[in-house]
């Protein structure tokens, strides 16, 4: 049995785990969620990025790395994925897991800052930021980048644990696109593709 569990502890699923745990101890209200994203949840976010569009890829909140991974395995190249996380020990796994790719530890408020001058071109911003549990103010300074950073027609993918979906008036100058509830995650939640206008 104490064998067992050794090998349990260090496989990788383990190992990120442990290191979501640990950050939920750490700034709960920044984590936003219980579990690291299931796969289902991650593929399921992943396949809403379009492949054939030209433009950066950002993931934000990359977290241990579920939907990075599966945004690699949907198609998206590495040289087109930028994945920024606000906390230094995720963004450090991050960049050990994941050393092909940019990763930026920031708080993705400051993202246009982030990202630097000239503004690269984006395609997609695909988002596991908890926008309900973050203070009202953080909120509004996150939706405004996705606002300023997207040109009309590209697109933000965005989960959410409430299952009747996010409030259209936080992304007013969205429209949504797409919804649809994950319910192999847990807790389930809503994958939803809005397009800027």
């Amino acid at each position: 049995m104490k064998r067992l569990v050794k090998v349990f502890l260090r496989s990788p699923g383990a190992a990120s785990l442990a290191l979501f745990t640990r950050e939920i101890w750490v700034n709960p209200r920044a984590m936003g969620a219980a579990c690291p994203s299931a796969p289902a949840l991650a593929s399921g976010m992943a396949a809403r990025v379009p492949l054939e569009r030209d433009g950066l890829v950002i993931e934000l909140g990359g977290g241990t790395g579920a939907v990075t991974a599966a945004l690699l395995k949907h198609g998206v190249p590495p040289w087109r994925l930028m994945v920024v996380e606000r906390s230094p020990t995720l963004a450090h796994h991050l960049r050990q897991r994941f050393p092909q790719l940019r990763v930026i530890q920031g708080d993705a408020a400051q993202l246009g800052h982030l990202l630097g001058h000239p503004r690269p071109r984006l395609n997609s911003i695909v988002s596991s930021l908890p926008l309900r549990s973050l203070h009202p103010a953080t909120t509004r300074a996150v939706a405004q980048q996705f606002e300023t950073l997207l040109e009309p027609g590209g697109l933000l993918v965005q989960f959410t644990y409430d299952l009747r979906g996010t409030h259209t008036r936080l992304l007013l100058g969205f429209r949504r696109l797409s919804s649809k509830i994950v319910w192999g995650n847990l807790p389930p939640a809503r994958v939803e593709t809005f397009e800027r206008i």
